[in-house]
């Protein structure tokens, strides 16, 4: 008969590693939103900034978290499911199932956007404009989209509509957060009037669009996933999503402070030579959204490992 202090034991350590899981998550998130953000922002928005250190330090930071997140995750996953100590044998007992394969594949792919980064760094603007970077950058970056949803609650949903929601939601996620944290450390900090002027509206209207994706997306999959309202009410998926939608919520009115600051202070700004006192309400809104996403981002970790029927 088993020991009851040794099955409280193992309980631990199965919410223990549910726990790192969801950091790794999390961390993986990240990675995406950094790395594949930043990229699309000097490649649609600024390829100038390509040669800004902060820059590429966003972008490079971005793919160091989605190699650590993939790779903590395939570990993580073996121990999460009781696959024993870590090691060889568990990493390979991962492996050998459709997540695991999934997994594999993404850490590849973030091998091959480190052949992306490396470019960026050694060639900056040159390489932002150039169709060669941005053709290799636009093929890693839907790979990792698409092989990420194939580890979430829609590799069964046997759909399009979904695989799309899916895809659509996870890119409008990146665009958005990603382009925030250039935004914010690249270029307000340098409060240069012609990058002010240029780059912000710019990406004030990216930004509207990738919103309004992941909003419609995101309507489409919790639909797939609960299928009632009801469901929404009364399960702990259905109440950590209406805590996700509800943070959501408070970021999208710090974007509108941020919108309303483009459309009646930019100019002002400008002509003031981006001094600091009439930049810095347009600073506390962009890192305002910025922490907030990140919520957002946990509560998106906690979901795709959570159960939608409970």
């Amino acid at each position: 008969m088993p020991d009851g202090h040794d099955d409280h034991h193992r309980s631990v350590n199965v919410d223990a590693a549910r726990s790192w899981y969801v950091l790794a998550r999390l961390v993986d998130y990240l990675g995406i939103a950094l790395f594949l953000g930043g990229s699309g922002f000097v490649a649609l928005l600024w390829p100038t900034g390509s040669a800004v250190r902060a820059v590429r330090r966003v972008i490079t930071i971005g793919w160091l978290l989605g190699v650590a997140g993939a790779a903590a995750t395939i570990v993580l996953e073996g121990v999460w499911a009781g696959g024993g100590p870590i090691g060889w044998p568990l990493v390979a007992g991962v492996l050998a199932t459709d997540f695991g394969r999934a997994w594999l594949a993404i850490a590849l792919l973030w091998l091959l956007g480190g052949v992306v980064l490396a470019d960026l760094l050694q060639r900056k603007e040159t390489a932002a404009r150039s169709p060669a970077w941005r053709i290799g950058a636009l093929a890693v970056g839907l790979g990792l989209l698409r092989a990420v949803g194939l580890t979430g609650h829609t590799s069964d949903a046997g759909t399009v509509l979904v695989e799309l929601a899916d895809l659509v939601h996870l890119l409008g996620m990146a665009l958005w957060i990603g382009g925030l944290a250039v935004l914010l450390f690249g270029v307000l900090p340098r409060r240069r009037p012609d990058e002010l002027a240029r780059v912000v509206p710019r990406y004030s209207r990216l930004a509207m669009v990738s919103v309004a994706a992941v909003v419609v997306a995101g309507v489409v999959l919790a639909w797939h996933s609960l299928g009632s309202v009801d469901a929404l009410l009364r399960t702990d998926y259905g109440r950590i999503l209406l805590i996700k939608i509800g943070v959501l919520a408070v970021v999208l009115a710090a974007a509108q402070a941020s919108k309303s600051w483009v459309g009646r202070r930019l100019d002002f700004a400008v002509v003031l030579r981006g001094d600091v006192r009439t930049v810095r309400p347009f600073i506390y809104s962009v890192t305002a959204e910025t922490v907030l996403v990140v919520f957002v981002l946990v509560a998106a970790s906690v979901l795709v490992t959570a159960s939608p029927g409970r």
